[in-house]
């Protein structure tokens, strides 16, 4: 993701350079829209533009302090870079709503295992929305991605503008010396930056200045016991009377009735993976959004980049579409079970059409039920806000789907927007409310006027679009015709901040009379009364507390 320049464009280019043998041989990977890992060039030499007042010497720039940052998460005390001398370090800077963040997460986990006694990883949270900039969304994230290594709040982005950090997610590469030798921003880094540390453990263990022993930072992880952990998408049917929780940290399906009693659990608690099977012996990884057809349930598993179809009858899981891998290719399709998704998020059904938020590649796509074929549907891939014919039109992250019957409207997380796309593909994708990538706040209102914040849910009932407004931690309403949103319940007065109604909620599904809320950074499901707007937490029945 790219912040905005000062005359409101934004900048680009994905840059790694590498800067070794006392800044003698410099290299750069350039990413390729098609496919990141094909696309190795060498550029011109030259040392990372750090600003502020490091010390130079001939190997390079002096890494600067991390000074600045507003409090630190996963350590008992801030880590100085004394305290990092001997160790190859990387320096993540990423914000926890950003998809491109997010799937840079589990290539520094693999890096992390396999140097344990050579790498230490720190993560600056350098917040771009507001509600970003708060130490305890970001604990809640920490615990949400499974982030094993400290993390400095860098809420006033001080340490982002010490280092000229250009956009989200960058990674610095510091060697045992303290000296910055490279950088790169955007995801698929993983494969130039392990060769980096490889080269220089050798490089450092010869000079005798690698101290190889892990670093202790002195602090236990953080225990929540719950049923449920991250909840990240909620779906009610009273017509069966079931509701189907994706459990999202947990790995793991949770099917209720509308009253809370278990009728079933998919998967295994706790343990991510991608394994078809019986309800037992299943694995999911972030399972997220889902759709029903009858006694078939089709589920977004987020991080195996999959769609996964259980039968509700036989208790079996199989997968559906996606291959277990990211895809990178935005413009083609094709068979269900040769083309790689990238990160699908919610998902829509329309007769033998599922339509798929695919969160990783900004675009809306569909899969044929029948043919098994998947198809881009809307969006050119390109993250940002556009109206105009579908091929042509920009989305920015789209994370929630709810449907009139003849126009999807999608929760567009990046641009705090959202959109209608007409179900038949005619016409052209419009924006019912939300501006751009850093246009957002708490604004209720008609049209251009209001503003969302982050917003990944939305429901449709009778007339109205129920927004998930996430990072505000209301639920709203929208009226797509006048484009006038009204808050419904939640906020600071009686939400999060003054009484507990709503936690970033990221998931809603309305039936029976009542919305269920996937309230995602309290552990739980709320429901309303749509005509009380009473408001209670469904106890789960048979669904055993689990610590994590």
């Amino acid at each position: 993701m790219l912040p905005p320049r000062k005359d409101g464009k934004t900048l680009s280019g994905v840059l790694l350079t590498l800067l070794l043998a006392a800044g003698v041989f410099a290299a750069a990977w350039w990413f390729t829209r098609a496919n990141p890992k094909n696309a190795l060039a060498a550029i011109e030499t030259q040392k990372p533009a750090v600003k502020g007042k490091e010390e130079e010497d001939k190997a390079g720039p002096k890494a600067p302090e991390l000074d600045g940052g507003v409090a630190w998460l996963n350590t008992s005390k801030p880590i100085r870079m004394a305290d990092l001398k001997g160790k190859v370090v990387v320096l993540d800077f990423w914000t926890l709503c950003c998809i491109n963040c997010i799937h840079t997460l589990p290539g520094l986990a693999k890096l992390e295992k396999k140097y344990p006694n050579e790498l230490v990883v720190i993560g600056v949270h350098s917040a771009k929305f507001d509600n970003e900039r708060d130490t305890e969304s970001i604990r809640k994230a920490i615990l949400r991605y499974e982030i094993k290594h400290p993390v400095v709040n860098d809420a006033n982005m001080e340490i982002w503008r010490n280092y000229g950090v250009r956009s989200w997610p960058s990674l610095y590469l510091i060697d045992p010396e303290g000296v910055l030798v490279a950088r790169g921003s955007g995801e698929g880094l993983h494969e130039a930056l392990d060769d980096a540390i490889g080269k220089l453990i050798v490089t450092h263990r010869e000079k005798k200045t690698l101290i190889s022993k892990p670093v202790d930072f002195g602090l236990a992880a953080e225990k929540t016991q719950s049923p449920l952990f991250f909840p990240g998408k909620v779906l009610a049917d009273a017509k069966s009377n079931r509701l189907f929780i994706a459990d999202s940290t947990n790995h793991r399906l949770v099917i209720t009735d509308l009253g809370g009693n278990k009728l079933a659990i998919v998967g295994q608690v706790g343990k991510p993976g991608f394994k078809d099977g019986s309800f037992d012996q299943a694995l999911f990884d972030d399972p997220q959004g889902m759709a029903l057809d009858g006694e078939f349930l089709y589920v977004a598993d987020r991080k195996n980049h999959s769609i996964r179809l259980l039968d509700l009858q036989k208790k079996t899981v199989s997968t559906l579409a996606g291959t277990g891998q990211q895809g990178h290719d935005r413009d083609r399709g094709g068979p269900a079970d040769k083309v790689s998704l990238n990160s699908p998020w919610d998902l829509f059904l329309q007769g033998e059409k599922l339509f798929i938020a695919l969160a990783g590649h900004h675009q809306i796509w569909t899969l044929d039920l029948k043919k098994k074929i998947l198809t881009p549907f809307a969006g050119d891939g390109r993250e940002t806000l556009r109206d105009g014919p579908l091929p042509n039109s920009c989305f920015a992250q789209p994370s929630g789907l709810a449907s009139d019957g003849k126009n999807l409207f999608v929760a567009d997380s990046e641009v705090s927007a959202i959109r209608s796309v007409p179900l038949d593909g005619e016409g052209k994708v419009s924006t019912i409310v939300g501006l751009d990538l850093f246009e957002f706040g708490d604004v209720d209102g008609i049209g251009d006027k209001v503003r969302l914040q982050h917003a990944l849910g939305v429901a449709w009932h009778e007339g109205l679009i129920y927004v998930a407004d996430t990072y505000n931690s209301k639920i709203k309403t929208l009226d797509p015709k006048t484009r006038e949103s009204k808050t419904f319940l939640g906020g600071s007065k009686d939400g999060w901040v003054g009484g507990g109604l709503f936690n970033e909620p990221a998931g809603i599904s309305i039936s029976g009379g009542k919305i269920f809320v996937a309230d995602t950074n309290a552990h739980r499901i709320q429901v309303i009364d749509l005509k009380t707007k009473s408001v209670s937490t469904l106890s789960l029945k048979g669904v055993p507390q689990v610590t994590r």
